[in-house]
Formats: C-alpha cells, structure tokens, sequence
C-alpha cells in the first residue's frame, strides 16, 4: 500500500516535534499536524512562560535584600504587568519561529489544522485525507477545571500567562506543583494570594519533610493557605470581580480565581476510536515499552499517555520512537527511575530519587541525612528564608537512593546530583568529594551524621 508519509506526527509540542525531527533525518517522509501553536505546552503556556514570571517575581526580594548590602533605592520600585506579560508573549513568538525553521529544515512538512482520525492509517484535517505508513500521537495534555457553578469564571494556566489585568487579590485552587508556582509569582509580583487547597500540606506525592518545610516557607513569604477547603460556587459580581463559595458555606471576593489542579490527556478531539484505539482509567492512550498502541503501527507519547508529564521525558519518548522505526541503532531505553525533577516555587524545591516515606517501605534500613539552615546570602539581607537539603542513602549498598533540597537554584544544583545518582553514586562517594566553598550545594558533601534510620527492619 502506498502511502503519503512514512510517519505522522499529531501534535507539535516536545515529543512530537522531537520524533519528527530525528525520524526526517533518518530519511523517512515526515509530516506534523498542529492546530495551536508549536512548541506545545511548554514552550507556550507552561514552563517557558512559566519560568519567565518566576524570575520576574524575584526580583522584589532581591530589591529589598540589597540594602544589607548598602544600596539604597530612592523609591519603590514599580512594576508594570503589561510588560511582563507581552515582553514574554514576543519570547514566545520568537520560540514559535524557532520551532517552525528546526522542523522546515529537517524537512518535516507542517500541516496546520486540527487533525483527527479516519482510520487506523489515516488522519483527516480540514477537507484533507492524509495517509500514513506510521501514527505518532502527541497531543499532550489540557488543564482540568471542575464543573462548579461559575466555572467559566476561573481561570487555568492556559489564560494566567495572558490575563489582561495583573490582581490585586487572587486565589489559586490546587495544591500541586502548578498551584504553589503560581502562587510565588503571584505573590513576589504584589497581590495578596491565597491557596485553596483539599489536602495538606502542599505538594502531595513529593517527600513528606519537604512538602512541611516548602509549605511553612509559602506561608512565612506572605502566602494564605486554606487547607481542607473548596470552592463549590463562583459568581461574577457587578463591578467585575468574583465571589467565591467555599466547602463550609463561606465567601470571599476576589479579582481572578486560578484552577491549578492538574492535566488531563488531550485525547477526545482525536476520535481515535476510529482507529481502533482506546483510552485507559484515567483517559490516557494506553502503550507498551515501546510506546505502540493496540495498533503497532501507532504511536503515543509525552503528557497523553499519562507516565511522567515532563517536556524532557516527551523529547526522550519521541526520540526513542523515531530510532525503532528508523535507525539501525536499537534505541536508549527511557528510565523512569531516576528523573530530576524541579518545583520553581519559592523557595525553589529539586528532587532525584525517591521519597523518605517510599525509601522506608523500600528498603530494610535507610540512613536520613539532613540540614536546614540560613544560606549566606540571607546573613546581611535579614531575609528569614531557610533552606532544607535531605539525603538517603541505603545502608546496604551505601548509594544514595534520594536527594531532596528546597531553597535558591534547586533546581539547578540538583540536575548535577541527577548525574552522579544515575551513575550509582554511594555516601562515600559524596563524602570523598571536595565541597566548593563557600555556596549551599557543599552541604551535600558535608553531611556527616544521619538523623534518624528508616526501613522495614527499623520501624518493624
């Protein structure tokens, strides 16, 4: 049978781009269809954009940190929101172009529209049949919202990156990752922030003495959260800002209502049932090891499979897809076990590894190294922010099974911790090695005496 393209790829973001870009170098005949915008998720409405307001929201900390150290400022610095959001909007722009020329320049045909299936070979957009040797499905992910009276009236992350007007007052609903980065930019930029949130503390799923230690950071930093709580009923009131119904019968009026709580698989505009496809519990395209469908010839991965919703786990599915279809090389297996993972809220939060709670179902014994304390930067600052570094080290084998910090640059001392974990670094092999001094990341090294000792043999 001929076909139109060796391989289709249905989605532009992270992992479809990356798929198409390889498998077009490899000399397959390549097409990507993309209805939004390219770059996906990340590049446009989450971590670039994400990560621009961040810093943005730093700054006034630093501006007030910097007279410990003898500068003056005349007056308060003030803040523009128009230009945050549209100097970020042209990056944006700029990006979009970028991901145009990588895919043009491999040689992947761009096919704008929305596409959905014909058959298990074929996909239509607009008017067009397009046929397919190969199916790559790589829509990602959507922001879930509940279905509240009023619902229309909250926001998700897709509108928080282009809000017309920056609030005064704001409540994010959601206690996840999303929610309390938000919530620091937010809150660095000046509105008086709120986190509505079911559980307690923050950050469910992350190590437990680090979601306490980020949570009463959140709260020395100015954030209000309203654990235990929901929203049940938002209406908009007559001079344009919101009233909210909590779980207890309460109400609050706010400018903007943020929905932080979570994504879901971006699969039913595919009606992939036409291709014979299925989705899993909790809408995901279900895949094997090899990231094929129930139909070998189809493809799934990043967000819409619902394993890890992280752009570098997307780029390495894609890549992993386009080298099993067409390259000699047998392709990288993806680990799943060891994946960096950073939180930019404030303080910023990196993780490698596993949890205390997961280390003690684990493993018979689990030694518990830990340190909080105020990082040098703060000693002429008076700023009170602390930092928290945690490792936990199987005492068995001496390797570090977990690395956890909470505090500035996590994210960026942790990446290089990520390295040394996957290579199988032991205690020792951190103990052997020279700290570079002085900064925070040597208190990694430094570290001498466990805290406690968690296992199965410990707490049986």
């Amino acid at each position: 049978m001929e076909f139109d393209y060796d391989l289709l790829v249905i989605g532009a973001g992270s992992g479809g781009v990356r798929a198409a870009r390889m498998s077009a170098s490899m000399g397959a005949k390549v097409a990507v269809v993309e209805s939004r915008y390219l770059g996906g998720t990340c590049v446009n409405v989450g971590c670039v954009p994400k990560k621009l307001f961040v810093y943005a929201s730093e700054y006034q900390e630093h501006f007030e940190d910097s007279a410990g150290y003898g500068y003056t400022v005349d007056s308060k610095p003030q803040f523009n929101w128009a230009t945050l959001r549209d100097n970020k909007t042209a990056e944006i722009e700029r990006l979009n172009g970028v991901y145009q020329r990588m895919l043009e320049n491999a040689g992947v045909e761009i096919i704008d529209g929305h596409a959905e299936f014909e058959s298990e070979h074929s996909v239509k957009v607009g008017d067009e049949i397009f046929s397919a040797k190969n199916i790559l499905i790589a829509t990602g992910s959507w922001p879930f919202k509940p279905a509240i009276p009023g619902s229309e009236h909250v926001l998700t992350s897709n509108e928080f990156f282009y809000m017309e007007n920056f609030p005064k007052h704001a409540i994010v609903i959601g206690g996840g990752y999303i929610a309390v980065e938000f919530a620091g930019i937010l809150n660095g930029l000046g509105c008086d922030t709120h986190i509505v949130y079911r559980g307690e503390p923050v950050l469910r799923g992350f190590d437990e003495q680090v979601r306490n230690f980020v949570s009463e950071e959140l709260s020395n930093a100015g954030i209000n959260l309203h654990y235990h709580t929901t929203i049940e009923k938002v209406e908009k009131l007559e001079n344009g800002q919101f009233e909210a119904t909590f779980n207890d019968g309460t109400t609050t009026v706010t400018d903007a209502l943020i929905c932080a709580l979570g994504r879901k698989p971006l699969v039913e505009p595919l009606k992939i049932e036409k291709a014979g496809l299925s989705v899993g519990h909790g809408g995901e395209i279900v895949v094997n090891d090899q990231y094929q469908t129930s139909k070998a010839h189809i493809f799934a991965v990043g967000d819409v499979i619902g394993k890890v919703q992280l752009t570098p786990v997307a780029l390495a599915e894609g890549m992993h897809v386009a080298h099993q279809l067409f390259s000699d090389k047998a392709p990288r297996k993806v680990n799943y076990d060891l994946i960096p993972t950073a939180v930019f809220c404030q303080p910023n939060l990196g993780t490698v590894g596993i949890s205390e709670e997961e280390a003690a179902k684990q493993f018979d014994r689990v030694a518990v190294f830990d340190s909080a304390f105020k990082p040098m930067k703060n000693t002429l600052s008076g700023n009170p922010q602390r930092m928290l570094m945690k490792l936990l080290v199987d005492t068995e084998t001496d390797k570090v099974i977990g690395c956890h910090m909470a505090g500035h640059d996590a994210g960026e001392i942790i990446q290089g911790i990520g390295v040394a974990l996957q290579a199988g670094a032991t205690k020792n092999d951190f103990d052997s090695t020279i700290g570079i001094h002085p900064t925070a990341a040597e208190e990694f090294v430094t570290m001498r005496e466990p805290s406690r000792f968690v296992g199965k043999k410990v707490n049986n």
